[in-house]
C-alpha cells in the first residue's frame, strides 16, 4: 500500500511538473528541436532544473541500503552501450521529434487532452509490445533440425 501511494504521489508530482512547465505541449518540444527555425530553449532549462533534485536523490540513495518503500533498489543490470541501446535511442528520438511527445508527457497529456494524445499512446504501447515480442522470439532456444 505504501509503495502504491508513493508511486501515485510521484506520478502526480511528475505530471504536475510537466504540465506547469509546459513540457506536455508537443509544440514546445518541437520548437526545442527546431535548431534552425524558431528555437525555444525552455526544455533545456527544465532538463537542467530536473538534474538538481535528481543529483540530490543520487546522493541520498548512496547513503541508503534500501529504498524507503521497497526491499531493494531496482537499478539497471548493465551500463553497457550497445547496438540495441543505440537503435532504441535513435527510434525514441525520431518519435520524439515527429510527435513532440515522449512517454511521460504523453501519459500526462491523457489527463489534459486525451483525444489528441491517445493515438500516440496506443502506438507507443504497440511499439513496446512489438519490441518485447521480437526480443522473446529472438531469445527462444533453437530447436534441433530447425
Amino acid at each position: 500500500m505504501t509503495r502504491a501511494l508513493i508511486a501515485l504521489l510521484s506520478g502526480l508530482l511528475f505530471g504536475a511538473g510537466l504540465a506547469y512547465s509546459g513540457m506536455s505541449d508537443p509544440a514546445r518540444v518541437q520548437a526545442f528541436l527546431d535548431l534552425f527555425g524558431q528555437w525555444d530553449p525552455t526544455l533545456a532549462f527544465v532538463m537542467g532544473g530536473a538534474m538538481l533534485p535528481m543529483a540530490g536523490a543520487w546522493v541520498i540513495r548512496s547513503r541508503l541500503s534500501a529504498p524507503l518503500a521497497a526491499p531493494t533498489f531496482d537499478l539497471p543490470g548493465t551500463t553497457k552501450l550497445d547496438r540495441p541501446l543505440a537503435i532504441g535511442a535513435i527510434l525514441f528520438g525520431m518519435g520524439w521529434g515527429i510527435a513532440g511527445l515522449c512517454p511521460g508527457p504523453a501519459l500526462a497529456d491523457l489527463a489534459i487532452a486525451p483525444g489528441d494524445v491517445a493515438p500516440f499512446v496506443v502506438a507507443m504501447f504497440v511499439g513496446m509490445a512489438a519490441q518485447r515480442f521480437i526480443l522473446f522470439t529472438s531469445q527462444k532456444p533453437k530447436q534441433a533440425g530447425a
